[in-house]
């Protein structure tokens, strides 16, 4: 195999856009590679490509791949802050849009996370999962950011009929409604703009 090779470098991006195999692995979805190219000792799993600046975490997070994400969450020298260089968004901040809440928990659990680094406009990542009507994102966040200066009580804001947020709070407008889904089942999910 190739990895066995001393005079293989796991770490070689291509020349036009700077992506290595772990950055081709992650993108595309192929936990087993990835599994592989860690084994190897000397691959740097922070490698962004010269073309956006996205990391290997940043991309596998933004396109859902919960597995991958854990896997390179595991690496001690991983930096799970690292923001890309087009929209400069942590790999948080781009799942709190996305409403990846498995990601969001893998991310919060590390413990050199910051997830107060804003975004291009200096939205916070909780404002992100408020302003893309995810209560899920938002009672996840809202459980491990207690340092934030909206008080929020997610319990009761999501009773159902309800909605007990602060008068003039930028999530005070997340409302309840249902969704059928494709198989019939009802859920509830809660929408609303911030104002």
């Amino acid at each position: 195999m190739l990895l066995e090779r001393a005079d293989i470098n796991p770490n070689t991006a291509d020349t036009e856009y700077g992506r290595t195999p772990l950055w081709w692995a992650a993108v595309r979805g192929h936990e087993g590679i990835i599994r592989m190219l860690l084994e190897r000792e000397g691959v740097n799993p922070n490698t962004a490509d010269t073309e956006d600046g996205r990391t290997p975490l940043w991309l596998a997070a933004q396109s859902g791949h919960e597995g991958i994400v854990k896997l390179l969450l595991q690496q001690d020298d991983i930096d799970p802050n690292t923001p890309d260089t087009r929209y400069c968004e942590t790999p948080l901040l781009r799942v709190a849009q996305h409403g990846y809440e498995g990601i969001v928990k893998l991310l919060l659990e590390r413990e050199d996370l910051n997830p107060d680094i804003p975004g291009p406009s200096s939205e916070r990542t909780l404002d992100l999962g408020a302003s893309h009507e995810d209560a899920g994102i938002v009672k996840i966040l809202s459980q491990h950011l207690p340092s934030h200066p909206i008080p929020i009580d997610i319990a009761k804001a999501t009773n159902i009929g309800r909605n007990t947020l602060p008068q003039g709070n930028p999530l005070s407008n997340i409302k309840k409604r249902t969704i059928h889904s494709s198989d019939g089942e009802q859920r509830k999910k809660y929408r609303g703009a911030p104002t």
